[in-house]
């Protein structure tokens, strides 16, 4: 179990709930499946096949929410539509208007659905209320927030909200890209994004940032808004100015701890999850640091 794309939420430090209450809220808002007109359905899941809604390792609960998604293109549904149409017009002898092409449309819309395949996917969460941290691992941020969402629907007063730090992310890496150097325990990698004021954007893969050019750029007053580092040698990853983490890649150096441990696919998938969990969380801890703190009220 190892993350790759994370939107961070803040708790309250030592978040005093257990997982037996929070197993009891998610319950009542399960993945019922797709119904013969639904488009879509989603709900809680077990992270682990045949497992409880919350996997908890060493005090870090893993959650997982469900959904079920009917694939109906809308060409195919337009298609259905205007054959209907030119048969009421043939046998009518009239012509179908807007409106009336519109109910069409619907109608055919719940006539193909119950005969349209079902994807399904997951979106996986992991709480780690001792430190204060939801992180929700997903590519999308529309799927994040469906994921925080549907959490602050099962639970009363859910007590997240977006992580905000003293210095902005693109004011930070600028200023590293345009000094040559990083914060303390990260090194800077060859992937950049600048961006101006006016939008225009100049991208770098596989690029030196000790360039003149680069520095050019941030004098002319782009700013830096992805940056690809490394922290401590064990975990890389890209920073964007919106505080989001992408592509997060665990070293060798971290992977190799975890193998060989473990005598069956339940032990090493909780081996996995307790190393993600204990170095993501030191991660976060020193971004934090790099980026001046947190303001003085959020925790």
């Amino acid at each position: 179990m190892w993350f790759k794309n994370l939107h961070l939420y803040r708790l309250p430090r030592n978040w005093a709930t257990d997982t037996a209450r929070l197993e009891e809220q998610l319950a009542k808002l399960t993945l019922q499946g797709c119904h013969a007109t639904d488009p879509k359905s989603i709900g809680w899941v077990p992270p682990r096949a045949g497992g409880t809604l919350i996997h908890s390792v060493n005090q870090q609960w893993l959650l997982a929410l469900g959904a079920e998604e009917k694939l109906l293109p809308a060409s195919i549904v337009k298609r259905f539509a205007s054959d209907k149409a030119k048969e009421i017009e043939e046998a009518e002898g009239r012509r179908i208007g807007r409106r009336e092409m519109r109910e069409i449309q619907e109608a055919m819309t719940l006539e193909l659905l119950p005969r349209a395949f079902i994807r399904s996917r997951s979106t996986f969460g992991w709480i780690d209320p001792i430190n204060g941290w939801l992180v929700i691992d997903s590519a999308s941020p529309a799927k994040a927030e469906e994921f925080l969402e549907q959490l602050q629907k099962s639970v009363d007063g859910l007590p997240a909200r977006v992580l905000k730090v003293i210095q902005s992310p693109s004011a930070a890496m600028t200023g590293w890209v345009a000094s040559g150097e990083a914060p303390a325990g990260f090194t800077l990698d060859q992937d950049l994004e600048l961006r101006s004021t006016e939008k225009a954007t100049v991208r770098y893969v596989n690029h030196t940032l000790d360039g003149e050019e680069i520095r050019q750029h941030i004098a002319t007053g782009k700013i830096v808004t992805r940056l690809a580092m490394t922290w401590n040698d064990r975990i890389s990853f890209v920073l964007n100015d919106l505080l989001q983490i992408k592509r997060l890649a665990f070293l060798d150096i971290l992977k190799e701890q975890a193998d060989g441990q473990g005598e069956n696919e339940d032990e090493r998938f909780d081996i996995d999850f307790t190393l993600m969990t204990g170095e993501v969380a030191q991660l976060l801890d020193d971004l934090l640091v790099a980026l001046g703190g947190e303001p003085v009220a959020a925790n």
